[in-house]
């Protein structure tokens, strides 16, 4: 036992030594089956009735996307408000906006997890399904906007009937590669870790119909060493090949813009400040969802303050990145001495038709961001959800200021034009949001919102150190009585 003691002193963690504990990440002690009871029961009780409130009409509005794509194909592409010269209206920009939305899915569950950051337990599995209801969402528009939609499968790479090849050349077509590829390793990494938690549900399910489809899904699992060997070392391996995704497919998107010679478009920056930018909504999009989460189905004693403050330190670090890369754009136009590009943001900041947005852009993602320097604005909930709600609108602003604002003035002047959505992009915007929302709560009734195996994994009960460190906390307490 005392050489047991002497290793554990030797790896005690330096805030321990220093008899400082370390800030738990499940609160007031709860056990492991306290916390099986409280994640299944979300999926095993009946939902309350605010889950219903938000259902419905999160369904009718997902029918009223699909009625307006059904109005979009029989009539045309014509009905959006797109003209000459802003052939890019709303369809890209949403594109882009949802695209945003799924990176820090991702980012929480790979990058995260790599760096053995253990407060990501308890928001990674509903940020990993926030990111696959996002790309869905944002795959709408690229399908849809081509015309002919059911030709889209011409953007795949194998011969066809009419030996109509693909440009590879375009970064509209490296779109596809890099959305496709990292919708489908974001679905297996979900998946794979969702098994465990299958499995437990599986276990306590009560009729044969839920036993029957949880066990489908669990592929046999039992929780035996050697399953658990393949499944960490398979969990480890994806989340090394998912966080390449989250600098390349972000940065693809950009080259959508940066590889054109379109003034407001041209620049080097776009790809680390697309990237910066999408982490930065993406977690705003996680505090937006999980804080009701959190409040509807008693889930405070695992999604602490502590999480709740270290996503908001993300979201102030991204959105600082964010603007120094709004003054970079500004600067370079100005340095590099180019008529057009200088024009181009005069139009954007001071003159243009769209000034107002620029404006509630950099509100919302550089100065808002900027309370969350002060600790006890970070522990304010009301605080953090508003802030997380300004990062959504600006990040959509965004996306608004660089597309209308670089192509509605066009070189010539006879080419000027204004761009206003028509009232079917508008329903259509707000149905993809309903289908989001509709795929969510779906996801919260018939899945467990937070990976119970890993929550465990992050309990003090689950060190085998545990006990030796509070024997020798003890002793320490008793030294220093004496």
């Amino acid at each position: 036992m005392s050489q047991t003691v002497t290793n554990a002193e030797h790896n005690v963690h330096p805030s321990d030594q220093e008899g400082i504990a370390r800030e738990p990440l499940v609160l007031n002690n709860r056990s492991m089956s306290w916390i099986t009871n409280r994640i299944c029961g979300i999926v095993e009780n009946r939902q309350p009735l605010i889950w219903w409130i938000l259902f419905v009409p999160s369904v009718l509005l997902a029918g009223v996307l699909g009625f307006t794509l059904v109005y979009l194909v029989s009539t045309g592409v014509g009905i959006w408000g797109n003209n000459q010269p802003v052939a890019w209206g709303w369809a890209i920009v949403n594109f882009v906006f949802w695209i945003g939305i799924g990176h820090a899915g991702t980012l929480i569950s790979a990058i995260l997890f790599l760096t053995r950051q253990k407060w990501r337990t308890s928001v990674n599995r509903a940020s990993e399904a926030m990111t696959l209801f996002a790309v869905v969402c944002a795959g709408i528009y690229p399908g849809f906007h081509v015309g002919r939609f059911w030709m889209v499968w011409f953007l795949a790479p194998v011969p066809n009937a009419n030996a109509i090849w693909q440009n590879f050349k375009s970064p509209l077509l490296w779109d596809v590669f890099a959305v496709s590829t990292y919708f489908t390793v974001s679905v297996i990494f979900w998946y794979i870790g969702l098994i465990p938690d299958l499995a437990t549900m599986r276990d306590r399910a009560v009729t044969k119909v839920r036993k029957f489809l949880y066990g489908l899904f669990a592929l046999g699992w039992r929780g035996g060493n050697r399953q658990w060997r393949h499944y960490e070392m398979g969990y480890l391996l994806l989340a090394a090949l998912s966080t390449p995704l989250v600098l390349s497919v972000h940065s693809v998107v950009s080259f959508d813009f940066a590889t054109s010679i379109v003034p407001g478009w041209h620049t080097t920056i776009f790809p680390p400040y697309f990237v910066a930018g999408a982490v930065f909504g993406g977690f705003a999009m996680v505090l937006t969802l999980m804080l009701p989460v959190r409040k509807l189905y008693g889930l405070e004693d695992m999604i602490t303050p502590k999480h709740i403050d270290n996503m908001a330190k993300i979201i102030l670090l991204t959105g600082t990145i964010v603007g120094y890369a709004y003054i970079m754009e500004l600067f370079i136009s100005y340095y590099g001495a180019n008529k057009f590009e200088k024009d181009a943001f005069h139009l954007r900041i001071l003159s243009g038709h769209y000034t107002w947005a620029y404006f509630c852009m950099f509100f919302c993602n550089v100065i808002s961001p900027q309370i969350f320097w002060f600790a006890k604005m970070r522990k304010n909930l009301w605080v953090v959800f508003i802030i997380a709600n300004f990062v959504n609108a600006g990040m959509w602003f965004e996306r608004f200021v660089i597309i209308p604002t670089s192509v509605s003035m066009d070189f010539l002047p006879g080419q000027w034009g204004f761009y206003s959505p028509s009232i079917v992009e508008k329903w259509m915007f707000l149905g993809t949001f309903g289908l989001f929302l509709s795929l969510f709560l779906l996801f919260l009734r018939f899945l467990p919102v937070i990976a119970i195996s890993e929550v465990k994994g992050v309990l003090p009960e689950s060190d085998p150190h545990h006990h030796d460190w509070e024997e020798i906390k003890a002793r320490r307490n008793a030294a220093h009585r004496g």
